[in-house]
């Protein structure tokens, strides 16, 4: 949602619903108190998302107001809010079903837009679970931090390259596939790393820079399906995309120290325990990367 005011009454809310993500039709935006909206909304329906123009009257200041989701309790994805007030700076308020209501701060921060997508990125790789059980395949495969940064880096540059261009709307594939074969990479790391054997190295131990480069491209359709879902605020894009993309790269630095951490911690407790282990856990990630194909495919 934007909520951007024009005159000292006036605002106008521009509210861009995906026709996915568990929204109904009774979703509907809570204005802050003393506003209204006024005269026939305007409605638009293109790329997967229903657009709403509507000019809103508010008779008091906003600062300290709520703004909020009526209905986001059943969606699955979460709702940024950007709010821009005449000679302050933007907010950009985050909505979740959790927090359906956020209160409309009186002196915002300018850096608030990149903090948000910043925080967004994170979580959206920490909860993401199919590009998480990626990276921890990818770490449990290689060995040698070198070879796990090189790839882990090719990975990166992938998914950053694909998640700018499906944004900016340069490339673009259809969303349920690009989620199969998400997690069909996932199955092939997991089955990577019960076959291979000491002395033998397979193709994602020899290449692993390549196989993690071009499963990156994938991973970039799906980062930027799920930033469609949540929004991009029209005026602030370069730094959302920037931002984003940075937090989706943190997230992934943790996951990857605290996956190696674990493994240091296994081997130091009981070396004897390591392979047995790591062999349950690739069995874990393999069947539930298979349910995963299967659900997305079929469903």
């Amino acid at each position: 949602m934007e909520f951007t005011q024009q005159s000292a009454t006036q605002w106008m809310l521009v509210w861009k619903l995906p026709m996915q993500g568990g929204f109904t039709p009774s979703t509907a935006p809570l204005l802050p108190k003393g506003c209204a909206l006024t005269g026939e909304p305007q409605r638009d329906i293109a790329n997967a998302a229903v657009t709403t123009r509507s000019a809103v009257v508010c008779k008091g200041e906003v600062a300290g107001q709520f703004i909020g989701l009526d209905g986001i309790e059943t969606a699955q994805s979460d709702v940024l809010v950007r709010v821009a007030p005449l000679g302050r700076p933007v907010q950009a308020l985050r909505l979740t079903p959790a927090e359906p209501q956020v209160s409309i701060q009186e002196k915002a921060s300018g850096w608030q837009v990149a903090w948000t997508y910043f925080v967004t990125g994170i979580d959206h790789i920490l909860f993401g679970y199919d590009h998480l059980l990626f990276v921890v395949s990818l770490v449990l495969l290689l060995s040698g931090f070198w070879t796990i940064a090189k790839a882990v880096t090719a990975f990166t540059v992938a998914h950053s390259l694909t998640l700018v261009g499906t944004t900016l709307g340069l490339i673009g594939l259809p969303q349920q596939p690009v989620e199969s074969v998400i997690a069909l990479s996932i199955l092939f790391l997991a089955v990577e790393i019960i076959k291979r054997k000491p002395g033998e190295a397979r193709l994602s131990e020899r290449v692993p820079w390549v196989v993690a480069f071009g499963f990156g491209l994938l991973h970039g359709f799906g980062f930027a399906g799920a930033l469609k879902e949540i929004g991009l605020p029209e005026q602030d894009i370069s730094v959302a995309l920037l931002t984003f993309n940075l937090g989706v790269e943190v997230g992934q630095i943790m996951i990857v120290a605290l996956t190696l951490l674990l493994l240091a911690t296994l081997r130091r407790v009981s070396d004897a325990l390591l392979l047995p282990v790591v062999k349950l856990a690739t069995y874990a990630i393999g069947i539930t990367a298979s349910y995963w194909f299967i659900e997305r495919t079929f469903s």
